[in-house]
Formats: structure tokens, C-alpha cells, sequence
């Protein structure tokens, strides 16, 4: 049995927005290792929310961050579409607008939120909190 603290074991993270500079904090803000209890983390950065559901549909996914600010299609909606759709799906952490929108998060049924502008600190400790062995 590998133990997940394995350096061979990666997570792959769907990192979802339009917007290349969102991504790349998200990025930026989680780096390769955000705490020693979690694997290591691989980035599928992602533009369009159709490539974001060939991803998930082809599984092999860790974690799905959204943006919901993203256009054409908002990560909120995209996650409740994927929740919906989906038989299984990993985690899924939206990025909102402002803290006031938690209740859209909630209506989404993701896992967590995280509002803009992005805390890099929060967002770690979000992302450790949904993937930290039970």
C-alpha cells in the first residue's frame, strides 16, 4: 500500500477560469505542496467549460477548483451541472465573487468556497481541509 505522502503519489487539480492570471493564482497561491499530509499537486489548467467536463468526465481528477466569476460559463453553474451530471466527482472548491455569494456556492453543492480576491493562506487551508486523510 502507497502512503499518500508518497513523493511518487500526484494529485491531479482541475484549475477552471477564463481568466490565465486567476489561474495562475490559484496556482501560485497552492504551489506543488500546500502541507506535508497531501500529495503533491499536478495542474490541468482549464478555459472553457467544455474541455473542464471532458476532463471530469474521463475521471482522474483530485480536486476541481471553479472559477465563478469565469465567462462564458460561471464555475458555480458548472459545478451543479457536474453534480448533477456526474455519477462520481472529486471535491469541487468554487472561487466566488465576494463572501455574500456563499449561499450560491451552497446551491452549487460544492464542497467549499473561497472568495476573491484570492487569500492565498485561506485557499490553502480550504484546499487542505477537503483532501486531508480521514
Amino acid at each position: 500500500m502507497t502512503e499518500i505522502t508518497s513523493p511518487d503519489v500526484e494529485l491531479r487539480v482541475l484549475v477552471y477560469s477564463h481568466d490565465a492570471a486567476t489561474r495562475s493564482r490559484v496556482m501560485s497561491a497552492l504551489g506543488t505542496r500546500p502541507h506535508p499530509d497531501l500529495p503533491r499537486l499536478h495542474y490541468t489548467e482549464v478555459a472553457t467549460a467544455p474541455v473542464v467536463i471532458e476532463h471530469m468526465d474521463a475521471g482522474g481528477i483530485g480536486l476541481a477548483i471553479l472559477d465563478g466569476e469565469a465567462a462564458p460559463t460561471g464555475g458555480l453553474g458548472l459545478a451543479k451541472q457536474l453534480r448533477d451530471e456526474l455519477d462520481h466527482t472529486p471535491p469541487i472548491l468554487v472561487l466566488i465573487g465576494r463572501a455574500d455569494d456563499r449561499w450560491l456556492a451552497d446551491w452549487s453543492r460544492a464542497d467549499a468556497s473561497v472568495p476573491h480576491p484570492i487569500d492565498p493562506l485561506r485557499l490553502r487551508d480550504t484546499v487542505t481541509s477537503l483532501l486531508a486523510p480521514s
